[in-house]
């Protein structure tokens, strides 16, 4: 059989995208999960939120599918073939209405599994549904996960140091959120994973929201997280950008100067006050690409090689 050069790009292209998009009619294979809270998840109200899994693909080849009202705060676990010993926690965007699953979660997970990072997706609980923790409660979820990553770390072979975290959209912002509040006590202790830090070793916000206030902040975000009527104090606790310290990890950001929804100053905000304290940041900002890009929608911009810029990024920061 002849392979021409176009043939060779196409079989390179599929073999970097990662696992072809399932058949017609076939069902998405289910990663092993991990549940947050033994006991179930702290603050519940009464009744517990209706959890509902809604598919937005009209594409039988495709999912693209969000969970909204999340009950059961969770961990989908993707291992690698061989594991380098690093490990990505990753938190999906939905505009804290709502968690994506596939497009900034289980794609991601496959896509860096097969790199050799141990990845645990997140899917946190959402700050309308009437938790006790109100706008720390997606923070809560973020701050355990960590912990229960590092206190199960034998268990997937990685190295409790190296253990990264990555958000997209108001995933970027609960990315943010734990990189500069890791020590905030969102929750009471419930067991001994709780005595681990929360400190992720680096932090990668993508399209993050970050600033609560105008012109900036992302209207919908900001309403579900804090409410419409918030105080500058509420505002201000809940902007990573004004919450930097010392101990925040190096960071990467990834934006569009195009985004539509987040604007790209999000992520400068976030980057003058890293460099304020004197933080490593790393910076891709990219003409087009819009906003949600994510792996798949990034194809055919500027935007495309982020990941393999996170990934190179990583690498010099002892992650990979």
């Amino acid at each position: 059989m002849e392979w021409d050069r176009r043939t060779l790009l196409g079989a390179a292209a599929m073999l970097a995208a990662g696992p072809p998009a399932r058949a017609a009619g076939s069902a998405p294979a289910e990663p092993e999960t991990i549940d947050l809270w033994p006991a179930g998840p702290p603050g519940a109200p009464t009744p517990l939120p209706a959890e509902r899994i809604v598919q937005r693909s009209a594409d039988p080849r495709i999912s693209d599918r969000f969970v909204e009202h999340v009950a059961r705060p969770r961990m989908a676990v993707f291992r690698p073939a061989r594991a380098n010993g690093g490990a990505v926690l990753v938190m999906p965007g939905g505009g804290y209405v709502r968690v994506v699953i596939d497009k900034e979660g289980h794609e991601l997970g496959r896509w860096l599994s097969a790199r050799g990072y141990t990845v645990f997706v997140l899917f946190y609980r959402l700050p309308g549904d009437g938790w006790a923790a109100g706008p720390d409660v997606a923070l809560s979820d973020a701050q355990r996960a960590m912990r229960l990553i590092r206190h199960r770390a034998r268990d997937y072979d990685i190295d409790p140091a190296r253990v990264a975290a990555m958000g997209f959209s108001a995933g970027g912002h609960l990315c943010a959120d734990l990189a500069t509040r890791f020590a905030h006590p969102a929750y009471a202790p419930v067991d001994a994973a709780d005595a681990l830090s929360a400190r992720t070793v680096v932090a990668a916000p993508i399209y993050p929201v970050i600033g609560m206030r105008a012109p900036h902040a992302h209207a919908g975000s900001r309403a579900q997280l804090i409410g419409q009527g918030a105080d500058e104090a509420l505002e201000d606790a809940h902007s990573p950008h004004l919450n930097v310290s010392a101990e925040t990890p190096p960071t990467f950001l990834v934006h569009a100067e195009d985004d539509g929804a987040v604007p790209v100053e999000n992520s400068l905000l976030l980057r003058a006050a890293l460099r304020a304290k004197g933080i490593p940041v790393e910076t891709h900002l990219f003409a087009r690409g819009g906003h949600g890009f994510g792996l798949r929608g990034a194809a055919g911009t500027p935007a495309s090689v982020w990941p393999e810029l996170f990934l190179a990024w990583a690498k010099t920061q002892g992650l990979g």
